[in-house]
């Protein structure tokens, strides 16, 4: 099931008490940036105004295995990364645009096996295109690998950039979410069209 275990009072909330009078919003994202060949992802997060990389990583099939024996590691693969990561959402790339038709249906597929995965587990799910992730973690839709790498070891205080750049942008899209969820919200409390 997704998010943290419940407080010894049994209360499943994403909160924790700071102090006795406030409670911090704890709010953790697991990125997905979806491959056949190598999936990153990465988890973010939040406490009040900070946002912190938990895990981040690669899960990577044999090119030379079967297509259906790659798809079933994968979603072995990312079944377990939930269970043991337990994030409160789930965030997993749309492919908008591929030219290479290949590529395009080997990440359809790994983005799908992502998605059923988080449904699974009960996640809250979101998607966003490459384009929109750029837009919201750099400033600039068109942003480069090197600037996603970068804006992420500003962004989260890492030591060095996220590598390969598959981790960057799982990382990216948990980022992406977290800064555009709270306006997604208030959106749709006001009853306002996204």
């Amino acid at each position: 099931m997704c998010g943290r275990s419940p407080s010894p009072s049994g209360d499943t909330a994403s909160t924790r008490p700071v102090h006795s009078r406030y409670k911090l919003e704890l709010v953790f994202v697991l990125g997905i940036d979806p491959g056949l060949s190598r999936c990153g992802y990465g988890a973010v997060e939040r406490r009040g105004g900070r946002m912190a990389a938990i895990i981040g990583g690669v899960i990577t099939t044999d090119p030379m295995s079967a297509l259906p024996e790659r798809l079933r590691l994968l979603a072995s693969e990312l079944r377990a990364l939930m269970a043991e990561v337990r994030p409160d959402a789930v965030v997993v790339e749309r492919v908008f645009f591929q030219t290479n038709v290949r590529t395009a249906m080997a990440v359809g597929q790994a983005a799908g096996l992502a998605l059923l995965s988080a449904a699974e587990e009960g996640c809250e799910v979101a998607q966003y295109t490459s384009n929109e992730v750029k837009q919201a973690v750099v400033g600039y839709g068109s942003a480069t690998k090197l600037q996603v790498q970068r804006m992420m070891v500003a962004t989260l205080g890492l030591p060095d950039l996220p590598k390969p750049p598959d981790v960057a942008d799982a990382l990216a899209l948990a980022v992406c979410h977290l800064i555009l969820k709270p306006f997604q919200d208030a959106v749709a409390a006001n009853g306002l069209r996204q």
